[in-house]
């Protein structure tokens, strides 16, 4: 096969991805082929990736079980690290058990390919994330998407549903930032004989979770907690019926031990609530600022503040302009946004200061101009 046609055609198209190599920690100050740069797009918005008791916890962990699991959970790799970090999470989201996953992804997949044969319809936001979009078309039920927090859209979808559902949401829309409203959706899943599903990967350790009853929780761990992997919460007859059905869970090698004696540090100061309070503070100095300078950043109080563009090419212009002001953040172009409202998602941590934050503004006014 040749691809050297398909490669142009997305470089001509200004949709051509290319990875940048990254020296050193990830934090909010990062080093890219020897230039540095604040980090304005990492989702590690606690600052936990690189802070100092998570690594120590962590280089403990290598020291007692080594560096990786050697085997999936239901082989030999399920360790008393594992169990461990399981039942934190199951008490930290109010939920009778948890189930790590080795990445968000897998776990999304992981609940659909278990339900394959327990649903009869799903009903999906129309702005969720790619792996719960993958894992709809992967168990064979057709696709079918409300629109974007839209109640009224769903309702009316749900009314035309026959036998078991599952309605199913991003909690924190991770391009836009906005929320869920989880109350209103579970009084449309009541209503419909359906379960429903959050992935709360933006969400989880900033906001407090709102899990109904016999809903499906899941989040990631790569994110506010700072190391990788995720899990799902729920009851514990469902987690059960994950172990013996998910085929991502069975058929995959559990993450390294070590991640869960540091993941267990974070999930500790997590709860401290230290770096969440200087997150909060971040947002509201940057929401307060952008409208003072005129900023039109879309409405969001996540650590996700999105700046529509509108255009490919213009959003990589203006990242090109950041970056050479030492300003490290992404433009967003389709497919992972619609056309026409392709986007820079500047992302916040709590260990960014006002002054990068002001700076940074500063700077995105004068590329727009």
């Amino acid at each position: 096969m040749d691809f050297s046609n398909k490669l142009s055609d997305l470089k001509q198209q200004h949709l051509y991805r290319s990875r940048k190599v990254i020296d050193g920690a990830q934090d909010t100050k990062i080093v890219i082929d020897g230039k540095s740069l604040i980090n304005f797009c990492s989702n590690d918005y606690l600052s936990l990736a690189n802070h100092p008791l998570v690594k120590e916890t962590f280089k403990q962990g290598v020291d007692e079980y080594g560096a990786g699991s050697g085997s999936s959970h239901l082989v030999s790799g399920h360790s008393k690290a594992h169990h461990d970090l399981e039942e934190a999470l199951a008490d930290y989201t109010g939920q009778k058990r948890a189930l790590l996953f080795s990445t968000g992804y897998s776990a999304n997949l992981g609940v659909f390919s278990a339900l394959r044969d327990e649903l009869d319809w799903i009903l999906q936001d129309k702005l969720n994330h790619a792996s719960l979009i993958d894992g709809n078309q992967l168990i064979g039920l057709p696709l079918q998407r409300y629109l974007h927090n839209d109640i009224a859209s769903l309702k009316k979808k749900a009314e035309k549903q026959s036998g078991k559902g599952m309605i199913v949401t991003d909690t924190v829309f991770s391009m836009g930032g906005d929320q869920a409203n989880i109350d209103d959706l579970q009084k449309i899943a009541n209503f419909s004989n359906a379960t429903l599903m959050q992935d709360d990967a933006h969400g989880f350790g900033i906001f407090n979770a709102n899990i109904p009853k016999n809903s499906i929780y899941m989040a990631t761990l790569g994110k506010a907690a700072g190391t990788m992997g995720a899990f799902v919460a729920g009851n514990a007859d469902f987690i059960e019926f994950l172990i013996q059905k998910s085929r991502p869970y069975i058929y995959t090698t559990a993450i390294a031990p070590a991640i869960c004696i540091a993941t267990l540090k974070s999930l500790e100061l997590i709860k401290q609530g230290e770096q969440k309070a200087k997150l909060l503070a971040n947002i509201d100095f940057f929401r307060n600022f952008s409208k003072a300078i005129s900023l039109p950043i879309s409405k969001s109080n996540s650590a996700i503040q999105p700046l529509i563009i509108g255009d490919s090419e213009k959003a990589l212009n203006i990242s090109q302009k950041l970056f050479d002001q030492d300003f490290y953040v992404s433009a967003i172009r389709p497919p992972t946004v619609p056309k026409g409202i392709e986007r820079l998602r500047i992302t916040l941590s709590a260990n960014h200061t006002q002054n990068q934050i002001e700076q940074l503004l500063t700077q995105i006014k004068h590329a727009l101009q």
